[in-house]
């Protein structure tokens, strides 16, 4: 999505849109759907919740995308459209107004009132909710830190129902891009009776009442998570699928083979090293295209050895992301030595400078490095990822590399995708498999990943003088300056050699031809099963 990043530009802008829809399924003329509308899709790995507060990992959040609906909404291209909101204005600076849809109902048919929306935001800001979302978007409502901090009661947030279907939202500073973080449902609503009464289990089939175009109907654990569309959605009728399947396959290869017997339609992710063998096989089953998203390894800043800058710097200079590119994973990713990737909107990408060196100069440079820091050949470090064979081909190379090239020794354990979630907010790691799709398309969103006092900061480093910068950008109206600071806060902060930057995200996969709304120009793979449909094959 491109931005206005002018406040009085981007009000008339929003000003317009009111009367708008939220488009669902738009099936093109002439195209014959299959009387059974049923989708089954791989997730790529367990979800940890179904608790859109506690929403982390992508797997989580494309379920609560399905299960929930915030204000606003990505359709199939990845535009921000209307959600629960049929219509916003920003009426000054720091201040937004949502006016809700009359006929939105959650699936046990109460409506969906402001009220609703208040108490959800709370809640998640809210530290005994223990979100590990929190500051990341509790940054930007007013109050909001304060409320993640504990030094101010929820009930001081930014956010108040003017009447049932009317929501004010006031922010810390400006921020242009409100209506695309509020398609987040992090930030979205939540039945407090279904809550109240159910407590931890109020996610649980036959327990959660959720808005969104489909239900929970059941959920069996490292098996199958099944939804049905839901008849109380108010667009309901314009919805297509009506039972969607979702798997938690971790392992590529056997993702493939129950894509090929015909038990699932949609393959999350090929193996490394297989794109252009399966684009051979199924050219008009094979979809890729670049992302707005980071492949990178993260350091424990704070262990011992890591503590040193050099040991950091000299362990990212010898990965060659052009061999790991074209050899390893082959699929398309363009190497990254930034935080920030091509296409997000708010900063520049600034690549190390070393990236254009050959790579025996730095290696030497690498050696001088780790030697002057007391490194000596032979060290061994340890490496976690998770389970899949993807993650493991990358961890294999950039093992070797750290071998080869600098007599390293690293010791990989692979694991859950939920045990290394904890592990790395934990930090009981040394060197851990990361990876970031942006919740939005501005620099923040990357920024989250190394700022201080970010719960997304799983390196634990922190650079006072370039938070300064954010926040100077995060107050400035002026779009160019705004971005000359983000950009060099970044820079700065990379400097400091908190993660490695590896790819830009691409997510080749499989989806069967007849799988219909899926769309190459979704940048931040975010699907709505409201926007499929199956054609007559």
């Amino acid at each position: 999505m491109k931005f206005i990043h002018s406040p009085y530009l981007s009000t008339l802008l929003l000003l317009g849109a009111y009367g708008m829809n939220a488009a669902a399924a738009s099936v093109p003329a002439g195209v014959q759907l299959h009387p059974s509308q049923t989708l089954i899709r791989n997730n790529g790995s367990e979800p940890e919740t179904l608790d859109p507060a506690l929403a982390e990992s992508v797997g989580a959040n494309n379920l609560t995308r399905d299960l929930f609906e915030s204000l606003t909404a990505g359709d199939a291209d990845g535009k921000t459209v209307p959600g629960v909101a049929q219509s916003w204005k920003q009426v000054d600076a720091t201040t937004w107004v949502f006016k809700l849809r009359s006929n939105a109902k959650w699936s046990n048919g109460d409506p969906v009132t402001a009220e609703d929306f208040v108490f959800g935001m709370r809640r998640f800001l809210d530290p005994k909710t223990a979100s590990t979302y929190a500051a990341t978007f509790g940054i930007f409502l007013s109050n909001g830190m304060a409320v993640v901090k504990g030094s101010k009661p929820a009930s001081e947030l930014g956010v108040k129902a003017i009447d049932k279907t009317t929501l004010e939202i006031k922010t810390a500073f400006p921020v242009t891009f409100l209506p695309e973080l509020m398609s987040n449902n992090n930030l979205g609503p939540v039945h407090r009776g279904a809550l109240e009464k159910h407590g931890k289990n109020w996610t649980k089939p036959g327990n959660l009442v959720s808005n969104g175009a489909f239900v929970l109907k059941e959920w069996q654990v490292n098996n199958r998570l099944v939804i049905e569309k839901n008849p109380q959605y108010w667009d309901a009728t314009n919805v297509q699928l009506t039972r969607v399947t979702y798997l938690p396959i971790e392992d590529g290869h056997a993702d493939i083979k129950l894509y090929e017997s015909g038990e699932n339609e949609w393959v999350y992710q090929l193996p490394p090293g297989t794109y252009e063998k399966y684009k051979q096989q199924y050219p008009k089953e094979i979809r890729n295209s670049p992302m707005i998203g980071l492949r990178y390894y993260s350091y424990q800043t704070q262990d011992p050895v890591f503590k040193d800058l050099r040991v950091r710097k000299a362990l990212s200079m010898v990965i060659d992301r052009d061999i790991l590119a074209q050899r390893v994973t082959a699929d398309g990713q363009a190497p990254a030595y930034s935080a920030m990737v091509a296409g997000t909107q708010g900063a520049d990408v600034t690549p190390y400078e070393w990236a254009t060196w050959p790579m025996d100069k730095r290696v030497a440079e690498a050696k001088n490095l780790l030697q002057q820091a007391g490194v000596k050949p032979g060290t061994k470090f340890s490496f976690s990822y998770n389970t899949s064979e993807y993650h493991k081909k990358m961890a294999v190379f950039a093992a070797s590399e750290w071998k080869t090239k600098l007599g390293l020794n690293i010791e990989t354990e692979s694991m859950e995708f939920k045990v290394l979630l904890k592990k790395r907010h934990e930090g009981s790691f040394q060197m851990a498999r990361n990876g970031w799709l942006a919740d939005y398309n501005d620099a923040t969103t990357f920024l989250a990943l190394i700022r201080c006092d970010s719960d997304q900061n799983n390196n634990f480093n922190c650079n006072r003088q370039a938070e300064e910068l954010i926040q100077q950008g995060s107050l400035n109206t002026d779009p160019a300056k705004r971005r000359a600071l983000l950009t060099q806060a970044s820079k700065m902060i990379m400097e400091d050699y908190p993660i490695i930057p590896l790819l830009q995200y691409s997510l080749p996969r499989l989806v069967k031809s007849y799988v219909g709304g899926y769309s190459l120009n979704n940048a931040m793979d975010r699907f709505r099963s409201k926007d499929l449909y199956i054609i007559k094959h």
